[in-house]
């Protein structure tokens, strides 16, 4: 069997498929974590009392990106594992399960930013300009979040088959519509009116809804490895389950980010509202380097679901490898890149001297960090085309709950608010010592026969 007859992901050299498959993810979360700095930048120039809402605000958003990356997760590991085993009309009918699961996911979150989005700003300001901007920020967002939870399930499937340079297209013609929303929407440019953070976010909302139904239309039209028919579906719970059984651990995973802002916006409130603006900066800009971890991590779990599916331990095992060096290098870059400018990073967002008091040494201290965190995702993200998606949800709360909130609390009591970032790098050792044993751990079990992470060492990376 040739590149012709069966699905590059099961014979394409790994690391020239590794490179080919995750690009387009990458520089599609690139561009997207570019929006999301141009988003803020913008807002920043409203005044701080604006990007400070914007970034109390912020958690809803990563949370609701956290049960779209979750079901995407489910749905794209199980997908790709039925193509792997050549079941076509299961793999069909995950991709119909899993249209179903989003549009569920939006209605619930619509109904409760509805109920409770005002209640939830009013927890961390009593500000009345801070609280009304948040809560119309929330509201928008939440209410139209159908463009984020179907643009995922979109992306997934054409990931899932290995069609990434249309994942690619999908996020570049969200960011690009951001980006000419944003100003238009935010100071009222020409005929449209002044919304400020309402406008930030209905352009946010307004770009997703487009990207979304261009992401159906590509599916429908140009993917050829699954059929997607919603006439005469009903669920199955079956694959519904197998989907949740992948992607909650996924989703429980990612909104460790969204409990991790919330509790250092906690954290940090009492020392000022400019080091929560500050942290809500500092988010985005790692986004930067995170994001192409993710867009990796994305062509991951199908490529590792695909070769789970047809019994290829060895081709499991050197993608991985290579993911780890391409991961690693990646985030080494950032490093010298945070460690060298982070004035001129912060200087984006009209950082006030007293941010970039705050934020110079912090941005600094955490960068020491970057690269230990990129092999803990990389692993996570095998771990998830595994289908072990709960061993990687214990990686991720020891990286992002159980050790980095506890420490920075106490750090901020004992020691103030220049300690506080400290708690970064500890919490990030922790996870890839964590994330090495759980791997090997995992591969010896399923593979006993084949090696596993055997050449792992500080050499290889």
């Amino acid at each position: 069997m040739n590149e012709q007859t069966e699905n590059k992901m099961g014979v394409m050299p790994e690391g020239r498929l590794l490179i080919t498959m995750s690009f387009p993810i990458m520089l599609s979360m690139l561009i997207q974590a570019l929006y999301n700095i141009v988003d803020s930048a913008f807002v920043a120039r409203i005044s701080e009392s604006a990007l400070t809402a914007v970034s109390l605000a912020f958690p809803v958003q990563l949370l609701m990106i956290a049960v779209a990356t979750g079901t995407g997760v489910g749905v794209n590991a199980l997908l790709s594992r039925k193509l792997g085993q050549k079941k076509q009309e299961e793999a069909d009918s995950v991709a119909a399960n899993g249209v179903f699961l989003a549009v569920v996911c939006w209605l619930i979150f619509a109904a409760l930013g509805l109920l409770f989005g005002r209640w939830f700003i009013s927890c961390f300001t009593a500000d009345a300009e801070i609280l009304q901007m948040g809560t119309n920020y929330v509201t928008v967002c939440t209410v139209a979040s159908c463009g984020v939870f179907l643009l995922f399930v979109a992306e997934r499937l054409m990931q899932a088959t290995g069609n990434t340079v249309y994942h690619m297209i999908t996020q570049l013609i969200g960011a690009v519509l951001n980006c000419i929303l944003d100003p238009l929407l935010i100071f009222g440019i020409g005929p449209f009116p002044r919304l400020g953070t309402t406008g930030a976010a209905l352009a946010t909302v307004a770009a997703q809804i487009i990207a979304m139904m261009i992401g159906f239309f590509i599916n429908v039209r140009f993917n050829k490895d699954v059929h997607l028919r919603l006439r005469g579906f009903r669920p199955d719970a079956k694959i519904l389950g197998g989907v949740l059984r992948i992607g909650l651990p996924a989703a429980v995973m990612q909104s460790l980010m969204s409990a991790l802002t919330i509790g250092m916006n906690r954290i940090l409130m009492p020392f000022s509202m400019t080091a929560v603006g500050f942290y809500g900066v500092y988010y985005k800009l790692q986004n930067f380097l995170y994001m192409p971890i993710f867009g990796m991590n994305n062509a991951l779990i199908p490529m590792i679901g695909y070769n789970y599916g047809a019994k290829r331990p060895d081709r499991i095992h050197n993608i991985v490898r290579y993911a780890l060096l391409l991961g690693a290098g990646i985030m080494a870059f950032g490093t010298v890149l945070f460690e060298a400018i982070p004035a001129p990073l912060l200087r984006l967002f009209d950082a006030s001297p007293d941010m970039l008091a705050i934020g110079v040494p912090a941005i600094r201290v955490i960068a020491v960090s970057f690269c230990f965190s990129a092999v803990s995702l990389v692993l996570c993200g095998a771990l998830q085309g595994l289908g072990r998606g709960m061993d990687s949800l214990i990686i991720a709360l020891l990286r992002q709950l159980v050790i980095v909130l506890p420490a920075a609390a106490l750090l901020a009591r004992a020691l103030g608010l220049h300690a506080v970032w400290y708690a970064f790098p500890v919490a990030e050792l922790a996870g890839f010592v964590g994330a090495l044993w759980m791997y090997r751990r995992v591969t010896r079990k399923i593979f006993p026969s084949a090696q596993s992470l055997q050449s792992v060492h500080t050499g290889d990376l």
